[in-house]
């Protein structure tokens, strides 16, 4: 996978206001329904959105600049040069072979890197990594080997605002090759983790595959601007229909709208419609809150013009 800071364009000292910028302009570009005839916008937008999560984390992009994770947040092996703890013994002879024991006590090798335990115990299975040279392997309680499962994979999917609220099903690339078709249920919120058992990376030594977790992100939306489980929409409003009241139509996630909008509306003003908003957490759904943005007419009118004038000699006046 690429540098996130190549994904989203921009430079390691980009700040967070920079970073947003980017992903939201890249997100409305590369979304896989905007692009229906490229069989890999699935996996470009999937791409930017790993980028866009490591880089709008602090503590993700600081592992990340450190080398800790990769690019796609996962951890990154430790360099073991130099590394003489239960390594090879030389006796006055030459070589006299591994410590292994000072070796098991000390390190488990897994999927996930290398990690310090404590002394062994006695059941169960020990990771031994790629340690003598034939595959990652597991030593189990009874001194025989047992091959290493193959690693979990974490897939980000998508989805619009409308996709959550109503339902949906997606499709999803999975790294065996496979396409699957996973159903997203009416109210499903951004989060959500949902385990494929067996669909992660094959094992090398013929054990079992890993698990694919496909977690659900919302994907930027062209009309509405989310806040919280709220969302934000700025409706324009002819200035007749503010100064003497009108009924408008607003889109919602659910479809279009009749909003009353009272004479001698000001700009600006917002007007909240309860339960047109995201999912949440108690099983409801947020507020969609409306701001009434005052526009002019496209032609020039002298007869307005004679009138606002008046008004402002009027205003001056008192």
């Amino acid at each position: 996978m690429r540098d996130p800071y190549d994904v989203l364009g921009v430079s390691k000292t980009a700040d967070e206001a920079e970073i947003k910028r980017a992903y939201r302009r890249l997100a409305k570009k590369l979304h896989p329904d905007a692009n229906a005839s490229d069989p890999k916008a699935q996996d470009k937008f999937a791409e930017l959105n790993t980028a866009h999560e490591i880089l709008e984390d602090k503590e993700k992009r600081g592992q990340y600049d450190r080398g800790e994770i990769d690019a796609e947040g996962k951890p990154r092996a430790p360099d073991f040069s130099g590394f003489s703890g239960g390594g090879p013994r030389r006796g006055p002879g030459g070589f006299s072979g591994f410590d292994g024991d000072t070796i098991f006590e000390s390190f488990s090798f897994g999927p996930e890197g290398v990690r310090r335990g404590g002394p062994r115990g006695g059941g169960g299975f020990e990771d031994v990594g790629d340690l003598f040279g034939f595959g990652r392997q597991r030593r189990s309680a009874g001194g025989g080997f047992a091959p290493t499962p193959g690693a979990d994979m974490e897939i980000t999917l998508p989805v619009s605002y409308e996709e959550a609220t109503a339902g949906a099903s997606k499709r999803v690339g999975l790294p065996n090759g496979k396409q699957i078709d996973i159903k997203i249920a009416p109210g499903t919120r951004e989060g959500h983790r949902m385990r494929l058992k067996g669909q992660g990376e094959a094992s090398p030594m013929g054990g079992p595959s890993g698990d694919a977790y496909v977690s659900v992100t919302y994907a930027p939306h062209a009309v509405f601007e989310r806040d919280g489980d709220d969302l934000r929409h700025s409706l324009d409003v002819p200035l007749p229909d503010a100064v003497l009241g009108a009924k408008v139509r607003v889109p919602t996630l659910t479809g279009a709208v009749e909003l009353a909008i009272p004479a001698w509306t000001s700009g600006g003003r917002t007007f909240r419609l309860r339960g047109k908003g995201l999912p949440t957490a108690t099983g409801g759904h947020g507020d969609l809150l409306v701001k009434a943005n005052i526009v002019l007419p496209k032609a020039q009118d002298e007869e307005l013009e004679a009138l606002m004038k008046k008004l402002r000699e009027a205003a001056a006046q008192d």
